[in-house]
């Protein structure tokens, strides 16, 4: 199974980049974790929303050229369904019981994600009903991720 995080922009902060690292090293005895992070685009700080939908158009391109047709594609947005850990461990196991081989997981920059992103997603997923940072989501994604495994083996993970 390989494990894809698609993100808009970059971690910056050595703290969120040693926390990724961590969880990527971990998940490597369980599947493969890829990272393909594409540019933000530069944007004032106000902007109307016809060029609020442009700059989402824009990554969304970026996301989609590093998105494998054959990828299972779960979008992260405030909307969409939320799972327990237990929940979404099994949920993660019955997509690869029916043959998924890589589960994209895409994470949106600042204004969320445009409709050509959540339109090839399979399912969306919140990891919370507050809004998080991408950096934040995407350490908060891989620690679930990792649990979820450690939850489908039945190993034990904090003592």
């Amino acid at each position: 199974m390989t494990i894809k995080i698609c993100c808009v922009g970059k971690l910056k902060e050595s703290f969120f980049i040693d926390g990724c690292l961590e969880y990527q090293k971990r998940l490597s005895r369980f599947c493969t974790v890829r990272i393909c992070e594409v540019a933000d685009e530069k944007a004032p700080e106000s902007l109307s929303p016809a060029e609020e939908e442009q700059v989402k158009a824009r990554e969304g391109e970026r996301l989609l050229s590093v998105i494998d047709p054959k990828d299972t594609v779960i979008v992260l947005t405030i909307g969409g369904k939320r799972y327990t850990s237990e929940a979404f461990a099994a949920h993660l196991e019955a997509l690869e019981d029916r043959g998924a081989r890589t589960i994209t997981f895409v994470i949106g920059g600042s204004l969320g994600l445009g409709k050509a992103v959540l339109n090839r997603a399979n399912e969306t997923l919140s990891l919370s009903d507050m809004t998080l940072p991408h950096r934040i989501a995407r350490l908060v994604l891989l620690e679930q991720v990792f649990r979820a495994y450690k939850i489908r083996r039945k190993e034990a993970y904090h003592k």
